[in-house]
């Protein structure tokens, strides 16, 4: 499987969704109905940070055979953000608690991605 192009699209999501987290905090709590104290900002300001982090992970990766034996702590730490991540959001929507036209976006992106480094995690790296 060619992961060059995933690698590239998962380092641009993550990394939007880290600049946004780390330089609007406060605006990303209003959206979502939450007061923008002390403490919520700052972990959204970290949570930005975890993304950054990924995003810079996989960009650095993207020419890396990944697959199978190859780049598996990429592979796996990837699939398992994706994964709880998309399970986490489904179970939001399907209990209530947001039903935002965002946060399904942001469901279905996130179970993309998790399908595709589960097939890599899981399938035969292939070379392009």
């Amino acid at each position: 499987m060619h992961t060059k192009l995933l690698m590239r699209w998962s380092a641009l999501f993550l990394g939007v969704l880290g600049a946004a987290a780390s330089f609007m905090p406060q605006e990303i709590l209003i959206r979502y109905g939450t007061a923008p104290s002390g403490a919520g900002v700052l972990l959204v300001q970290i949570l930005g940070s975890l993304y950054l982090g990924f995003a810079i992970l996989n960009w650095m990766a993207r020419d890396i055979l990944i697959g199978g034996i190859y780049a598996r702590p990429v592979a796996l730490g990837n699939f398992l953000h994706f994964a709880v991540v998309a399970l986490t959001l489904w179970k939001a929507i399907g209990g209530g608690t947001f039903r935002g036209s965002q946060i399904i976006a942001g469901a279905i992106v996130y179970s993309v991605f998790a399908l595709w480094f589960g097939l890599v995690l899981f399938g035969h790296p292939s070379k392009e």
